[in-house]
């Protein structure tokens, strides 16, 4: 029997304890839902960096119209990146190499790197990644990374793994940890109000204020997409997708 559990920040990730286990990381505001849809409309590959610094040094091995440089910190556009906003991006995406800095995903991503398997998850393709744990990894150790928020705990993180736990356990048997078994009791308490639960969100209020609304309703749409998602140590790829929705067209 598998065991799942939730690990509620990036700052709790501890990098040798990840060897030999099996990581989803979240962010649902906004990173992994921005890497979610950049593979679903095109996208080459997205390589997670930490800092706008490595960003660039990334951005060297490339020709500038190979690439598309994203990145905020602290929720504001990078000077000279584009902001990470899944419903523009997705427009420029197609053939590009996306080199994406964030304050938490890509930051929570590099210190999970040395799991055995590392998946990238959003609500938007999170049915599908759970079917993937299913399918190859019911018998091991699951880890699902919630980003958080700049050391603190995220509601839409929270809400996004009880999502894939809930998708996870309906095909197998699985121990869950105490944490797990919160998460999951979460999001089936709240299971049809995403679009609610993140526009709550300490993240999600401070978009709308930056006038970010689209790109908050946009993440919270549950299975839109059925593309799996892998972080290799450089890049993350498009693994496979099982079927099409197209219901993210907000």
């Amino acid at each position: 029997m598998g065991k799942l559990h939730v690990i509620v920040k990036k700052e709790e990730i501890d990098s040798e304890k990840t060897e030999g286990k099996i990581a989803v990381v979240l962010d649902v505001l906004i990173a992994t839902s921005v890497i979610t849809v950049g593979l679903q409309y095109g996208a080459k590959q997205v390589i997670p960096v930490r800092d706008k610094e490595e960003a660039w040094l990334k951005a060297r091995e490339y020709h500038t119209d190979e690439i598309l440089i994203v990145g905020e910190y602290q929720g504001q556009a990078i000077e000279g990146f584009l902001m990470p906003n899944p419903t523009e991006l997705k427009e420029q995406a197609a053939g590009k190499t996306m080199i994406l800095s964030t304050t938490n995903g890509t930051v929570a991503i590099s210190k999970a790197a040395r799991a055995k398997e590392l998946y990238i998850a959003s609500l938007l393709n999170g049915e599908a990644v759970a079917e993937a744990i299913n399918d190859h990894h019911k018998e091991e150790t699951v880890l699902i990374i919630c980003s958080g928020s700049d050391g603190t705990f995220s509601l839409e993180d929270f809400y996004g793994a009880g999502y894939m736990l809930y998708h996870i356990v309906q095909q197998n048997e699985w121990q869950l940890t105490d944490v797990a078994l919160a998460a999951l009791s979460y999001y089936e308490g709240k299971r049809k109000e995403s679009t609610q639960v993140l526009s709550a969100s300490r993240v999600g209020r401070a978009l709308y204020r930056e006038g970010y609304e689209r790109e908050v309703k946009y993440a919270a749409q549950c299975g839109s997409y059925s593309l799996i998602a892998k972080f290799d140590g450089n890049a993350i790829r498009m693994e496979e997708k099982r079927y099409v929705t197209n219901k993210a067209e907000v």
